[in-house]
């Protein structure tokens, strides 16, 4: 294929006996590349890279999940052909995305991360002020997603209208010597007014909640959409991803371990004792000590507060929290799309404990929670079953505490 000025999309064929990736493995038979006398500097998707190969490890998903968004990525974007050197043509994804809170410190990075996605075709932007200008300047990334601004109270149903999936990290963030408790009387008063326009605006999209403190602000959402009758508790997802990204670090960093073969289920809930991580579920299989397992529980449950420290006054944990966030929404959109293989921990509905709501790993699909995964609370160690029960108490006062403050009052005007 001659080399031109425009990279162009072109499926070559490759020796799947000769031609290896970086990793060793040997490549598909078929590979995506594109035609250009330059190497690609832009991003492409979420990376900036002159192909996509099988093996990518530079993901917001592990190895399998990241192969099977690469399929469903490619079987979207690319057209039948019938000759292998004949051009592409990509056709955009039809998902349209919500941020609800998107100027606020984890909203703006958040923003960027999303608009990265090749399965997003629009992406809304809301919030009471700055929104304007964070929007001109994603809009200029060459990523296919159209980028809106809404601003005020009064353009929040147009910025909800047609959506399929919003995420909601509006809030006050937390400070030094706060807790998350201590977020909840602001916090509260803005989940519970902006879910109000999603149930009003967006009823059947999925609900991602981010805002602080989720073990409260989830069961908040849950009663407003069941007063306006439209809650579909398979679609609200309390995203505990952070615990789950900070365990899988801890763990590697601890055990020497590639980041991308860690996998850590992380159950309970969204704040101090009752982030329980299953160390003796870890994958790869490895052996900690009891020390070492005291030691990586104490410092995930707290790797909020270490963040918050460390930036002395100047906030908490919004980049790690922002990325762990694009991993949740990117795993919604593939589930959404039709992939049939999307795991992830989330704070649900749930029946797998006595508590009303319970973080654990579910099985994500086109109608929100297909499983609620029984397994990893079986076989417990002491030092987990023991955890386990000593954060029922306090996730179930602050479960109560957010149905409560919902029931007893009327959605308010919204606030970012």
């Amino acid at each position: 294929m001659a080399a031109s000025t425009a990279a162009t999309l072109s499926l070559r064929s490759v020796s799947s006996s000769s031609t290896q990736n970086g990793s060793g493995a040997k490549a598909k038979p078929f590979a995506m590349s594109l035609s250009t006398p330059k190497a690609l500097t832009s991003f492409c998707g979420l990376k900036a890279t002159s192909s996509i190969n099988s093996e990518s490890e530079a993901s917001f998903l592990g190895r399998e999940s990241t192969a099977a968004l690469r399929q469903s990525v490619t079987s979207r974007a690319i057209a039948p052909v019938k000759d292998s050197m004949q051009p592409l043509q990509p056709q955009a994804s039809t998902f349209k995305v919500a941020i609800l809170g998107a100027a606020g410190g984890i909203g703006q990075p958040l923003s960027l991360l999303i608009k990265m996605s090749p399965l997003i075709s629009a992406l809304h932007l809301y919030d009471i002020a700055n929104v304007k200008g964070i929007a001109a300047d994603l809009s200029h990334c060459n990523t296919p997603a159209q980028v809106l601004d809404f601003t005020s109270p009064a353009e929040l149903g147009n910025c909800l209208k047609g959506v399929d999936l919003v995420v909601i990290p509006a809030g006050i963030p937390r400070k030094p010597g706060m807790t998350r408790d201590d977020l909840f009387t602001i916090n509260a008063n803005i989940v519970k007014s902006l879910v109000a326009a999603v149930a009003d605006h967006a009823p059947h999209a999925f609900i991602n909640i981010i805002s602080n403190p989720v073990n409260s602000t989830v069961p908040i959402a849950a009663e407003i959409l069941k007063k306006k009758g439209v809650y579909d508790p398979k679609k609200l997802f309390g995203v505990t991803t952070l615990d789950v990204v900070r365990a899988n670090t801890f763990v590697a960093q601890k055990k020497n371990l590639r980041l991308i073969d860690v996998d850590v289920p992380v159950v309970g809930g969204h704040s101090g004792i009752t982030i329980l991580p299953l160390l003796s579920k870890v994958r790869p299989s490895v052996t900690f000590t009891e020390e070492e397992v005291e030691e990586l529980t104490v410092r995930i449950q707290n790797g909020g507060t270490e963040v918050v420290e460390a930036k002395a006054g100047g906030g908490s944990a919004t980049l790690s929290m922002a990325y762990a966030a694009a991993r949740f929404v990117e795993s919604s959109l593939r589930a959404l799309d039709g992939d049939g293989d999307v795991y992830e921990c989330a704070f649900v509905q749930s029946e797998l404990t006595d508590l009303p709501f319970f973080a654990s790993r579910v099985k994500i699909g086109r109608k929100g929670v297909e499983a609620v995964i029984s397994s990893d609370l079986l076989g417990l160690t002491e030092f987990e079953a023991k955890a386990l029960e000593a954060l029922k108490p306090e996730l179930r006062a602050s479960i109560e505490k957010g149905a409560k403050f919902a029931q007893k009052q009327e959605p308010a005007g919204a606030s970012v």
